[in-house]
């Protein structure tokens, strides 16, 4: 039986459209910006506090609209699952790496769908709740 990690995550849009990814210090994936709530902190205020302390957005709790909850692999940890109750961040950012984060990456979710119909794989380095989650959530949205 694998481990369960529980994790919020949250999506942030740049103004040119684009999808948020971060990547942690000593990893290779790139993710959501989020992480494991604390103690006593709902989905929501965990989401919150690390979209603040990774990146620098600050986005009150009530603000955040709730996406959905998903169980993927997690990206950095074998045979281990996480379950990721996901929020989308109103408006445009602008973001920073801070904290754990190495590394921000903006996401052309335009282009990653126009390669994925002409039959590109996607970015190996995504993880898997990216992949086999938001991403195809974010496509039907926007048809």
């Amino acid at each position: 039986m694998k481990a369960r990690i529980v994790v919020s995550a949250v999506c942030v849009f740049d103004d040119a459209g684009r999808l948020l990814t971060v990547r942690k210090r000593g990893t290779t994936m790139f993710m959501h910006p989020g992480g494991k709530p604390e103690p006593g902190e709902s989905a929501v205020q965990a989401a919150s506090r690390e979209l603040q302390e990774e990146v620098g957005i600050v986005v009150a709790p009530r603000d955040l609209e709730l996406m959905g909850v998903w169980i993927a692999d997690a990206a950095n940890e074998a045979a281990t699952d996480i379950e990721a109750t996901v929020f989308l961040a109103p408006g445009t950012w602008t973001a920073r790496p801070s904290a754990e984060i190495d590394e921000i990456r903006w996401l052309d979710l335009a282009e990653l769908e126009l390669a994925f119909e002409r039959g590109a794989p996607l970015p190996a380095d995504l993880a898997p709740l990216l992949t086999d989650h938001i991403l195809p959530e974010l496509a039907a949205s926007r048809r």
